[in-house]
């Protein structure tokens, strides 16, 4: 398990010093929530289009679960499980990273960021691809970009990606079979 880990924050400083400071604002743009919304709201009149107002009611209420189940489930397993140091504070990290985020936390496995964004992209991919022929794999882009910008901020290491990304993988495929399950009983 060590080796692991050691590996993990290996190819953390390596990908992390990968940066550059004229790359630096778009990858702050891209692990900032507040710049997301455009997406968001274009996502929104996406499932207004082709699911109607009740459709619509269902999506928000099953986006507003699967992102509250992504951010406690992070929080339970950093906060309480495994308290791992983000690379910003761990020792013999820290000072090899090129650090730019705003902040730190305290504890960093898994990533939030990774998880609510790629559930989001199983998530909206698979409702909206029936009637967008490109979602899926533009949204599942995405969310591989949203994920790398926490280790190029140097807030995550890859390990909390992976991990990440995997669970809300999960928790976007368990939140699409909801959605349609609730679609079909309450719309049609």
């Amino acid at each position: 398990m060590e080796e692991l880990i050691q590996f993990d924050k290996d190819l953390f400083i390596y990908l992390n010093n990968l940066g550059t400071s004229s790359w630096d604002g778009f990858w702050l743009f891209m692990t900032d929530k507040f710049y997301q919304i455009p997406l968001y709201l274009l996502l929104l009149y996406f499932f207004y289009k082709y699911f109607g107002i009740k459709g619509t009611v269902i999506t928000l209420v099953t986006v507003a679960l699967l992102i509250t189940a992504t951010d406690q489930l992070s929080n339970l397993f950093k906060n309480v499980l495994f308290m791992r140091p983000r690379p910003c504070r761990a020792d013999g990290v820290s000072d090899l990273t090129r650090f730019i985020a705003e902040r730190c936390g305290r504890h960093g496995y898994f990533s939030g960021h990774a998880a609510s964004s790629m559930a989001l992209a199983f998530f909206t991919g698979l409702a909206l691809q029936k009637h967008l022929k490109f979602i899926f794999p533009f949204m599942v882009v995405w969310s591989i970009i949203v994920s790398y910008s926490r280790i190029y901020v140097g807030v995550h290491y890859p390990g909390d990606v992976i991990t990440g990304m995997a669970i809300g993988m999960l928790l976007g495929l368990g939140a699409y079979k909801l959605h349609a399950f609730l679609v079909r009983k309450y719309t049609t």
